[in-house]
């Protein structure tokens, strides 16, 4: 019986690594989601080749333990390499910022004056909300706080995405990335310490919807090539910085990550979680923090506050 357990479970978890590996030979969009899952794929493996171990000695069961902890190992590697320098030096008279990216769920109407009073507290210089309908009704809440805006009926009428800021906004732009949802990237340039920030708040399709996903994130960094400058991109990228179309995204962009990324979802997984909700920005921006809201307010997603510093023009 133990060894038929032992052979089982080296089974499902030849399975399971295999999966994984795939994204090293391929980026087929049908397994996408598994890709962002390495971490904890990795961990689950390495479990059930110890399991396997106890119950029956075996060179294989090693080799699948060795395996494990290397795709655990490297799925941390490629995180690492997007966060910022741990010694990032913020000049004298850097102008300090912060930032906010929440998918607030969109029928998430019963905790609407929650997500206005904690939005308008955040300090936030510039807020990212997704799925915002339920706050369509309510954004003379937000008015004075945050005086400027564009989605929920400035720029575009749909209430879905939406930047709030509390300088003053150029240039918006709503672009639908995509024919599978509409105006789910926002662009708008604001000016903090004399110099153009580009902000762009970002709602991507899911992975495993075809190649929607990779299309979008490719068709957004053309949109962003064409502005220039510093740029702070958030929101729900659907996707772990560690999957294969988001690593490109961020190298051909020269992103980072603004801070070790928390996980933002499922909420009821915990920091067992995947992190698909992102704060990234060029490296002419500094990173000095970035932290996960303490609550969900009613959504599935965690919400990010991202603290910068961004040089004062020479």
């Amino acid at each position: 019986m133990r060894d038929r357990i032992s052979s089982a479970l080296d089974v499902l978890v030849s399975f399971g690594l295999l999966v994984v590996a795939l994204r090293y030979v391929t980026d087929f969009w049908l397994l996408s989601f598994f890709f962002s899952l390495q971490p904890q794929l990795g961990v689950v493996a390495a479990f059930g080749a110890l399991v396997s171990l106890v119950l029956r000695r075996g060179a294989f069961a090693y080799v699948l333990l060795a395996a494990s902890l290397l795709l655990c190992g490297h799925a941390l590697w490629m995180q690492r390499e997007l966060l910022p320098p741990a010694t990032s030096d913020v000049a004298p008279g850097a102008t300090r910022f912060r930032v906010l990216s929440f998918n607030v769920l969109g029928n998430n109407h019963s905790n609407v004056g929650r997500i206005i009073d904690m939005v308008n507290a955040s300090g936030a210089d510039v807020a990212y909300v997704m799925e915002s309908a339920p706050l369509l009704h309510h954004l003379d809440a937000l008015s004075t706080a945050y005086p400027h805006r564009i989605g929920c009926g400035v720029v575009i009428e749909a209430c879905d995405l939406m930047i709030l800021s509390k300088h003053p906004i150029d240039n918006p732009a709503f672009l639908s990335l995509s024919d599978l949802r509409s105006n789910r990237f926002a662009m708008a340039t604001v000016h903090i310490a004399g110099q153009a920030v580009q902000l762009a708040a970002i709602h991507l399709t899911k992975p495993y919807f075809d190649t929607y996903h990779t299309t979008e994130l490719r068709r957004a960094g053309a949109a962003l090539r064409k502005r220039g400058g510093p740029i702070v991109i958030g929101g729900d990228f659907n996707s772990d910085t560690i999957a294969p179309d988001m690593q490109a995204f961020l190298r051909r962009h020269a992103l980072q990550a603004t801070g070790p990324e928390p996980a933002t979802w499922p909420v009821a997984a915990g920091v067992f979680g995947v992190p698909i909700d992102h704060i990234y920005v060029s490296k002419d921006i500094v990173p000095l923090s970035l932290a996960r809201m303490a609550d969900n307010y009613g959504s599935n997603h965690y919400g990010l506050i991202a603290d910068l510093a961004l040089s004062p023009a020479r």
